[in-house]
């Protein structure tokens, strides 16, 4: 794919810095974040291998993206497989639940670059990213993975502007974190959970919804969407078949948060001394 000139001196300092890692394994999402920077990655003439970590935690739709947009850069991709639920740490759903995953995953990373000769590892966290509380950060720094995008200062809203300069279709691609993100803390994590949560957000959006999720109670579903989609929620006969939907997928009862979506929601219940705003 053909990128035109970028004149934007953050861009360019990105390209610059690039070309002098040389090479890197990219943990690639499929997100925002991490296919604007693999776009740079080939812009700058890197040697790369983006790798998706697979398993029950990711939403369905991210394979699917991840794929695409790696065919559309014409870059190395592959996939892995990697264990959250066998991790005792990971099921047990405590505030720091994502460093345990990351450090599985940053873990077989660097043993990829290792063992193929690749110089560096990277992520896409970006500049918002290192004012938010997040555990995942330390496994990062753990392994020496570089975050290229809040290296440069580049925030999420920047981001998003300059993948649209590049043409990257999904510049403007709502996040989807990681399924466990709906379980609020302290309460297992199991297969089923996740399952269920992935197949509801799937169906909500599949009514003209951009971006929902749904937290998930064991019994009780609690729906979140954007203020301007909540009429949707409401027609009555999307009421009737979201409530039979969730129904059958275990649900005895479905509510609307009267709030609206906000990433991090489900970390008001944290003590204000701790304040973890793990985005979800």
């Amino acid at each position: 794919m053909e990128k035109p000139l970028i004149s934007d001196s953050q861009f360019l300092d990105l390209v610059t810095s690039l070309k002098e890692c040389g090479s890197a394994v990219l943990a690639f999402s499929g997100g925002v974040d991490s296919s604007f920077l693999l776009a740079v990655m080939k812009t700058a003439q890197m040697r790369i291998l983006a790798v998706t970590a697979i398993s029950e935690t990711m939403p369905r739709q991210d394979k699917d993206a991840s794929t695409a947009l790696a065919g559309e850069l014409e870059v190395e991709h592959r996939f892995i497989h990697t264990g959250e639920l066998q991790s005792e740490s990971f099921v047990r759903n405590t505030p720091d639940r994502c460093y345990f995953c990351k450090d599985e995953l940053f873990r077989n990373l660097q043993a990829i670059a290792k063992e193929e000769g690749f110089q560096h590892v990277f992520d896409g966290s970006n500049s918002d990213d290192m004012t938010d509380y997040r555990p995942g950060r330390r496994a990062a720094l753990l392994h020496a993975v570089r975050s290229p995008l809040a290296e440069q200062g580049l925030s999420k809203d920047r981001i998003r502007a300059l993948s649209r300069e590049l043409g990257l279709k999904n510049w403007d691609r709502p996040s989807s974190p990681c399924l466990s993100s709906r379980i609020p803390y302290g309460r297992r994590i199991t297969a089923e959970a996740l399952r269920r949560v992935g197949q509801a957000e799937e169906f909500i959006v599949s009514l003209g919804i951009r971006e929902a999720r749904v937290r998930d109670y064991e019994e009780c579903a609690r729906i979140e969407v954007n203020e301007d989609d909540m009429h949707v929620l409401l027609n009555p006969t999307n009421r009737r078949i979201i409530t039979e939907k969730l129904r059958s997928l275990g649900y005895h009862f479905v509510s609307m948060d009267l709030e609206g979506y906000r990433s991090g929601n489900m970390n008001r219940v944290l003590e204000d001394g701790n304040k973890a705003r793990v985005s979800s």
